[in-house]
């Protein structure tokens, strides 16, 4: 099982740069930020986490966009992954967004994963054009449509909302195809969008009993013919043998620990204490 970080981003605190230079330093597998473009103050749509519109924290409402702030990490990193948890592809134009997940990848020597989301806040969604009854129906046509980008020399593609003739898009990704993975609640209906359209899971935050959760999407995803077993990302607030020793047993193959909104220095000794009580290879990134 591997250990990754993520940054909750915003113009306050350490940088995307310096955190995932600390986290590399550290052993640390991975770095993750999230996306948000903007919050509408007034919406329909309740936090998950609050049930109402409120927000459990202001960073929200200042997220960095994630590909110029992962861009600045894979400037001064070597091996750490570059990580979203999780973006937003259908408030982007997926042909632009395929170009610039495509040459951060290639920039980076293949470091790239996207954990996308469906998007909890609709509204957010509303002004970027997507119907919320159709956020995932827009999600996997903005894949499938990245996706042939990324892997065809000449590409196109054809559906509801997308669609676009054949094509030539350098660079490529280094593997011609970059991982996506879900951040959304483990259930069979999201199991089954990822057997279908995605290469493993992320938890939500304070989903820690996953372990039923995890025979049934192992499950489905042999119903589905993929090989191996999906990528599992489990979130985690503070390290306990047990559930680490638990999760891995059951599949959870990383699992993530958030950063402090604090400055370098403190970010820097959580990092080292957290690596310790982990046991990590300092110095390892991967």
């Amino acid at each position: 099982m591997r250990y990754g970080i993520v940054l909750f981003t915003s113009d306050r605190g350490i940088t995307p740069a310096a955190a995932a230079r600390a986290a590399e330093d550290n052993g640390f597998h991975s770095f993750f930020v999230p996306e948000h473009t903007h919050i509408p103050v007034k919406r329909e749509a309740a936090h998950p986490g609050t049930g109402d519109a409120s927000l459990p924290d202001d960073r929200y409402m200042r997220t960095l966009d994630p590909w110029v702030a992962l861009a600045t990490a894979a400037a001064v990193t070597e091996r750490i992954e570059l990580a979203t948890a999780v973006a937003l592809p259908t408030e982007s134009d997926p042909i632009t967004l395929a170009k610039t997940i495509a040459s951060l990848d290639h920039l980076s020597g293949g470091r790239v994963l996207l954990g996308a989301g469906f998007g909890w806040n609709t509204d957010e969604l509303t002004d970027h054009g997507v119907p919320a009854g159709k956020r995932r129906t827009v999600l996997r046509e903005y894949l499938e449509g990245m996706r042939a980008l990324w892997r065809d020399d000449e590409a196109e593609y054809s559906g509801e909302f997308l669609s676009f003739g054949p094509s030539w898009a350098w660079p490529k990704p280094v593997r011609r195809n970059v991982p996506v993975l879900i951040g959304a609640g483990g259930t069979e209906k999201t199991f089954r969008w990822i057997a279908k359209s995605a290469d493993g899971w992320i938890t939500t935050p304070g989903e820690t009993d996953v372990t039923d959760r995890l025979a049934l999407l192992q499950q489905i995803w042999a119903d589905a013919g993929r090989e191996g077993a999906p990528r599992v990302v489990a979130l985690d607030m503070k390290p306990d043998a047990q559930r680490l020793a638990d999760w891995a047993a059951a599949g959870v193959t990383d699992v993530l620990y958030g950063l402090p909104d604090k400055p370098e220095d403190q970010v820097r000794a959580y990092l080292e204490r957290l690596a310790a009580k982990l046991a990590v290879p300092a110095g390892e990134g991967h």
